[in-house]
């Protein structure tokens, strides 16, 4: 089968898009009329012609097997409109993108990227880098060792001081005082430190509850300091966890799976001060069965560079990160262009899910939440206004979070459903089950929601 066979749905192509600006303007240009010149190759690459404002079109291109995306237009997007629609133009007309060979513009910038591809096959991913020299590095991370050791216990005192003055202050005082805790926490080089502190910073705004959820917070950030003072003690699997959620980068050691992966979800988030955008896309491993969690992250002005269609399959290895659930992993070369997927991943019950849930936390108390696919499961409204996940026999049911993605997709997930079983993908947390895939009952096609 070649990939001319499979053309990518709409929803998938629009998956890619950095935010609703560009899906719109991609939506706009994804009909023949713009484009001049437009084709496909069987490598795997899209190219064409798009009119502009100015007299020459921009020259857009798109190699599948990344995705990648090339646009001599101004834009810092990626993808930007015109690559949205040029995918969007190749997946619902064939007549207006057929195949052939790619011009010479087209055609240089595939080879360019054919060649750094090989390159980094013959260094190892490494690049031209000088060996590191062991020594330096074990007094520099004793350095650094002392900077968070120091941070930590002045954190500690500030949560002591809070809780001895109690929290009933804490909607007047504003956020002033939690972000000059966190810039320490930054001096001291432990930025996963920062990031909490900020969230706990915004919780007094965050509307009724919020004092039991402070002190929930409260205790999950004294949990992680006490594990860094005793980190030296713990098992090697929870010490890594405790370093990785410290904010410590991980070693050069990575675990290789090798395996074709479905693309399950892909969402971005910005930091509580808008300056860095943060993409997570889920991957759920077909042979396997291993979760992955890829991140990327744009800082300000610019999205995320790394996309890949949801509901498509991927061919790669993976380097999983140890600690932290040991989700995270970073993409090696794809073998191939996406394909479709032969339908719906497999999925559980509502009892198993929480128990997928519940051992995750044992190795990570820190863990928001855990990827889980949900088989056969009908959205209901609750009785107190929140929405539940049911299973179809009417015998479990998970509550699904309230606010962002869940308030969005929820409706969506009504519709696909029709009151009849889906399959879906999410997040089971501690705030309950936030959907973020969809398969309607009898399709293979994959729906983002939210």
């Amino acid at each position: 089968m070649t990939w001319q066979t499979v053309r990518w749905t709409a929803e998938q192509v629009l998956s890619l898009a950095p935010d609703e600006a560009s899906r719109k303007a991609g939506n706009k240009l994804g009909g023949a009329g713009p484009w001049s010149g437009a084709g496909c190759s069987a490598s795997g690459a899209v190219w064409g012609l798009c009119k502009g404002s100015g007299s020459k079109p921009y020259r857009t291109v798109v190699d599948l097997t990344g995705p990648a995306f090339s646009c001599s237009c101004p834009s810092r997007k990626f993808p930007c409109k015109h690559a949205l629609g040029l995918l969007l133009l190749w997946s619902g007309d064939e007549r207006a993108v057929g195949a052939g060979e790619p011009p010479e513009w087209a055609g240089q910038w595939l080879a360019d990227r054919a060649a750094r591809a090989e390159r980094r096959k013959e260094t190892g991913g490494t690049g031209a880098a000088a060996p590191a020299d062991p020594e330096a590095a074990r007094k520099r991370a004793e350095r650094r060792a002392a900077r968070v050791g120091a941070g930590v216990e002045e954190l500690e005192q500030r949560l002591t001081d809070l809780l001895r003055g109690g929290l009933a202050g804490q909607e007047q005082a504003g956020y002033g005082a939690w972000e000059e805790t966190a810039a320490r926490m930054v001096d001291a080089q432990a930025p996963g430190l920062a990031a909490r502190v900020r969230e706990l910073g915004t919780v007094p705004s965050s509307g009724p509850g919020w004092p039991a959820r402070m002190l929930e917070e409260c205790a999950l950030l004294h949990l992680l300091d006490r594990a860094w003072l005793g980190v030296p003690a713990l098992p090697a699997a929870l010490a890594a966890t405790v370093r990785s959620r410290v904010g410590l980068p991980a070693g050069p050691e990575r675990e290789a799976v090798a395996d074709s992966w479905l693309v399950s979800a892909q969402y971005d988030t910005a930091s509580p001060d808008g300056r860095l955008t943060t993409r997570r896309i889920w991957l759920q491993g077909l042979g396997g069965g291993r979760p992955a969690l890829l991140l990327d992250f744009g800082p300000p002005g610019r999205p995320p560079q790394l996309a890949l269609p949801v509901g498509r399959v991927i061919t790669a290895e993976l380097g999983f990160h140890p600690g932290g659930g040991r989700l995270r992993a970073d993409l090696g070369e794809l073998s191939g262009a996406p394909l479709p997927a032969a339908g719906p991943p497999q999925g559980v019950d509502v009892g198993a899910a929480l128990d997928r849930y519940g051992a995750a936390l044992r190795e990570d108390p820190w863990l928001d939440s855990w990827p889980v696919v949900l088989e056969a499961v009908i959205p209901v409204p609750a009785t107190d206004g929140r929405w539940q996940l049911a299973d179809a026999d009417g015998k479990s049911a998970l509550p699904m979070s309230v606010g962002g993605r869940s308030s969005a997709g929820r409706w969506q997930l009504a519709a696909l459903s029709g009151g009849g079983p889906l399959t879906v993908f999410g997040e089971c947390g501690h705030t309950g089950f936030t959907p973020l895939t969809a398969w309607r009952p009898g399709s293979t096609e994959a729906v983002p929601l939210g």
